[in-house]
């Protein structure tokens, strides 16, 4: 069983000129890794289009459209640490992306736990901060 967030999953202090560089680069760490196929990046491209993955608080959690789950592999997670931060738009500034790509339906499960890890300030202001990606592994520990 491919494990669903292995360090290599984790880039810190990445700096991105816009959202859909952002997107593509939070895609090509699931893809480098092998839990997706190229098509995948563009369906997260497409959910942007449809709905911002931007969710608040300085984190966009780009994950593919309905329908792409056939271009996923394995369930996984990838996360960009973006300290300068990149617009998804106006007043939105993402510092954290976290990419997803959840086989079947894990992505709902992937997505609430990690809600419920986002939801203390505390924890994005640690994500933002962090120097490792075992300080960024820990945090998550227990989560995913």
């Amino acid at each position: 069983m491919k494990q669903v967030f292995p360090l290599e999953n984790i880039k810190l202090n990445i700096s991105l000129s816009d959202k859909e560089e952002a997107i593509r680069a939070a895609g090509k760490v699931l893809l480098d890794n092998d839990y997706v196929e190229p098509e995948y990046i563009n369906s997260m491209l497409q959910r942007e289009e449809v709905v911002s993955t931007y969710i608040g608080s300085h984190v966009a959690i780009p994950h593919g459209v309905d329908g792409s789950q056939q271009y996923i592999k394995h369930s996984g997670i990838s996360f960009i640490q973006v300290p300068q931060g990149v617009s998804f738009g106006p007043d939105k500034e993402a510092k954290l992306l976290i990419g997803i790509a959840g086989k079947n339906d894990e992505h709902l499960e992937i997505l609430s736990k990690i809600a419920g890890l986002l939801g203390e300030e505390e924890n994005i202001d640690k994500l933002v901060n962090a120097q490792s990606e075992k300080e960024i592994s820990e945090l998550f520990e227990g989560v995913i």
